[in-house]
């Protein structure tokens, strides 16, 4: 997130009606509706989780115990049971 001086960006009306409602504090403006991108879409990781939560519904389906599940992926057994439990799309 860019900090940036409001008097710098706004115009000197709009500022002004800015003030009347907020005078002196931080403000955050968030993107535009249609800039947002999901959560992990960019760095990769949403794909990453996918990739691992479909490893283990696999891994789950060919006999894997929970228990193994949890010891191989670090996760705990009601985290691993929400994942291979879960109906996929």
């Amino acid at each position: 997130m860019k900090y940036v001086k409001a008097d710098m960006v706004l115009p000197e009306q709009l500022l002004r009606e800015v003030q009347k409602y907020m005078n002196g504090v931080m403000m955050y403006v968030p993107k535009a509706e249609g800039d947002r991108i999901g959560w992990g879409v960019k760095s990769g990781g949403r794909q990453r989780l996918e990739q691992r939560n479909g490893e283990m519904r696999e891994l789950f389906s060919q006999g894997a115990t929970i228990e193994q599940l949890t010891e191989r992926f670090y996760l705990s057994c009601d985290t691993i049971k929400k994942i291979v439990y879960a109906k996929t799309k």
